[in-house]
């Protein structure tokens, strides 16, 4: 996959690139990232690629001729994939974006800051705005790393055990991930559930299973409504809603004799 990156910081790819999954899809050729600056195509003395926004406002916005020319540029080397704006209006990036995403030859990402960057550009050269949660960032740097992240990991190779992808959270199933226990088997008093040292696989299957319920149902509930379950999941869920709801009920009436 080829990844282009306009930023105004291509140092911090640099850096990025050397590190964890991006790395080793870089070594195995299944990844090549490559950044451009909006300030290499500014045809001022100072380089300038941003100004004041039109109708007065605070800060300032990214210029349109800089950015089209950095992302032309960029297309030279992914002339195929999508244009990616990263912007907290854009649609909210999960996994099943990342898998997509994935499945393509290639990739431009197009990191803003300041206020953003003029609407013209989006109009003429973006396919598509993408957001990596409800919260500002001081620029698509970040955000634009952690879509590298997610999609590198998806590449063919890149994992060393491919099972791994489909044991992640929000991955086959829509659920959040089981907890995990490694050496030693007890940590401050702490011991890891017997039944993953029993070596009953499926008894160890169905406790996984049951962890992942119970933790979206707790943590994740929007996720149960999309998510791949089965009669016996359902059965389960509501067993711990309706265990939920007499706590609950227990809680309250100790409360009221305890008056």
């Amino acid at each position: 996959m080829e990844i282009g990156v306009v930023t105004l910081f291509p140092a911090l790819f640099e850096a990025y690139s050397e590190v964890g999954m991006v790395r080793k899809a870089m070594q195995q050729q299944q990844l090549a990232l490559n950044t451009v600056n909006p300030r290499d195509y500014a045809t001022d003395t100072h380089r300038t690629v941003d100004d004041r926004p039109f109708g007065g406002g605070p800060g300032m916005v990214m210029k349109v001729e800089p950015l089209q020319a950095a992302i032309k540029a960029c297309k030279q080397t992914t002339p195929n994939g999508p244009v990616i704006y990263l912007s907290p209006q854009g649609q909210r990036f999960d996994q099943a974006m990342a898998e997509s995403l994935a499945e393509q030859a290639s990739m431009v990402l197009v990191c803003g800051r300041y206020e953003g960057i003029d609407e013209r550009l989006i109009e003429m050269d973006i396919d598509r705005e993408v957001s990596v949660g409800d919260y500002v960032l001081s620029g698509g740097e970040t955000a634009a790393m952690c879509v590298i992240d997610a999609v590198s990991r998806l590449l063919p190779g890149v994992l060393g055990d491919a099972e791994s992808v489909q044991q992640d959270s929000f991955t086959a199933d829509g659920l959040l991930d089981h907890p995990h226990y490694t050496r030693p088997e007890s940590v401050a008093g702490r011991d890891v559930p017997e039944v993953l040292l029993s070596g009953d696989h499926q008894r160890i299957r169905q406790w996984r299973r049951q962890q992942a319920l119970t933790r979206t149902q707790e943590r994740r509930p929007d996720l149960l409504a999309d998510a791949n379950i089965d009669e016996q999941d359902r059965a389960f869920l509501k067993k711990i809603r309706l265990e939920k709801i007499r706590l609950e009920k227990a809680r309250l009436e100790k409360a009221r004799l305890d008056k």
